[in-house]
């Protein structure tokens, strides 16, 4: 047996797991959609950082002084990126709105893609379905920016964490029924 889902059959409770522990994760992204929009602002605030440190570590090594003055004027607007994201997370949501919105589109149209490569294989249609529910999810950001940023980026943030691993455990699940037959035919041809 061939295809991406003889690939799954070996590997099939570890996606399951995955795939639990992503869905539950969307859980709590949608009951707590604001929460969840401030953390992620905060985190995309400490990612900053962590790059002003890395460029100015960079500045320090470059062979040139206008490298330096490069690195050294981009680790300072890193951190002041990353300082007022960190400090103001509320106001980092309508920047991180428009980067979810585009993260849902490209999420989407993989996701569409990899299912209709899945196409003859059983459950391919739930890969799909989470692909078409990350347009829907980037089409209702576009159009309800900016008032909807406070509770959207968190809730359909959630959302799509949970569509995806549904998706994840559908497919363990048509794995495992792969590994099944293919242990039967294994006992078969051994009989």
């Amino acid at each position: 047996m061939n295809g991406p889902v003889a690939d799954v059959s070996a590997t099939w409770r570890t996606l399951a797991v995955v795939g639990g522990i992503v869905a539950v994760m969307g859980v709590v992204a949608i009951l707590a959609p604001f929460v969840t929009g401030v953390a992620l602002s905060m985190l995309l605030g400490a990612l900053l950082v962590v790059g002003a440190a890395l460029r100015g570590i960079h500045a320090f090594g470059a062979e040139s002084w206008a490298g330096a003055l490069l690195q050294g004027a981009l680790a300072i607007l890193y951190t002041v990126a990353g300082v007022a994201l960190i400090a103001n997370p509320v106001y980092g949501l309508v920047s991180l709105t428009i980067l979810l919105i585009a993260y849902f589109l490209v999420d989407g149209l993989l996701e569409v893609a990899m299912g209709l490569r899945l196409r003859p294989e059983a459950n391919w249609g739930w890969v799909v379905a989470s692909g078409v529910l990350g347009l829907i999810v980037a089409a209702l950001l576009f159009v309800g920016f900016p008032s909807t940023a406070l509770w959207a980026v968190g809730l359909l943030f959630g959302v799509n964490l949970l569509a995806s691993g549904v998706s994840m455990v559908m497919v363990a699940m048509d794995g495992r029924s792969h590994a099944r037959e293919e242990r039967t035919a294994a006992a078969a041809r051994s009989a």
